[in-house]
């Protein structure tokens, strides 16, 4: 079979269909070059582990980041510390993807001592003390005072906090202090503020930030400033990200002024510029909470 040769006016036409393939391969490429950062990460996905301290002005100031970046954020929760499987050092030790991590300072040091962090990639946030809350309706109790506070740790039949942070504080350091750990034992539980909306919990103590805005319960106060503990929340850059620029846009965007306003609405106070720098270093040992008074 003889094959078919190309005319004069077919040549032309390949030439033509080919030329134009290349002018459409140089404009498409021209308008990614020109497209703005934002729009270039809009396929950008981050991974965030947060704890419930931080949740709240997290996942208030989110969409905002969202939209000024192009960067979709994908949030889940963890406990700072504690023994149970859901812990965010739980869940990084078993391979769960993430990318960037925000939790008490407490946890977070675990984590860089186990080079899980990338190494200069932590910054304190916010700070927030501990506080109490009841069933929304339900009497408030007195907790002006050690001795109020101790009063009303006896008399309520339920008692609630979180097992990661300050609930280690509480059982190992609070209620020995006061005398009442035996009492106090068959009567607490880990689940937290949920737990006293719901009415299986009389009373939750923990940090503020996590107690404010929650339906179904009152806030009654933060506990008295020399038993109080003030927690660090930071964030940090999981060390093996495969996106460390848009963790770091994150981080700087979680030390902006949107950001400041959204921690304090959630009952943080926000770190001064040198705090946020590297926190455990600072005078009252913030690695370890600050015990004994408040923020």
């Amino acid at each position: 079979m003889k094959k078919r040769a190309h005319g004069p006016t077919q040549l032309v036409f390949i030439f033509a269909e080919v030329l134009i393939a290349i002018t459409l391969a140089v404009q498409a490429a021209a308008f990614a070059q020109d497209q703005p950062e934002s729009q270039k990460q809009s396929r950008t996905q981050l991974k965030v582990i947060t704890s419930g301290g931080f949740a709240a002005a997290l996942r208030e100031i989110q969409p905002e980041f969202e939209k000024a970046t192009g960067i979709k954020v994908t949030v889940t929760r963890g406990a700072s510390q504690g023994s149970g499987p859901d812990t965010i050092g739980a869940q990084l030790r078993r391979g769960v993807d993430a990318d960037v991590v925000i939790m008490s300072r407490e946890g977070l040091d675990d984590l860089i001592a186990e080079k899980r962090i990338v190494a200069g990639a932590d910054v304190n946030l916010g700070q927030t003390p501990l506080g109490l809350s009841v069933r929304a309706g339900a009497p408030k109790p007195d907790i002006s005072t050690v001795e109020a506070f101790k009063r009303a740790m006896l008399q309520a039949k339920s008692v609630t906090f979180p097992g990661s942070t300050t609930g280690i504080y509480m059982v190992e350091k609070l209620f020995p202090q006061l005398g009442i750990a035996k009492e106090m034992a068959p009567k607490t539980t880990s689940v937290g503020v949920a737990a006293v909306a719901k009415g299986d919990a009389e009373m939750a103590v923990q940090p503020v930030s996590e107690l404010l805005h929650v339906p179904g319960t009152e806030f009654v106060g933060r506990i008295p400033k020399e038993i109080q503990y003030v927690s660090v929340f930071s964030a940090a850059i999981v060390a093996g990200t495969k996106e460390q620029k848009a963790a770091k846009e994150l981080i700087e965007f979680l030390t902006s002024e949107k950001a400041k306003a959204a921690m304090k609405k959630s009952g943080m106070e926000v770190l001064a510029a040198r705090a946020q720098n590297r926190g455990r270093t600072l005078q009252g040992s913030p690695d370890r909470g600050q015990a004994g008074g408040a923020p």
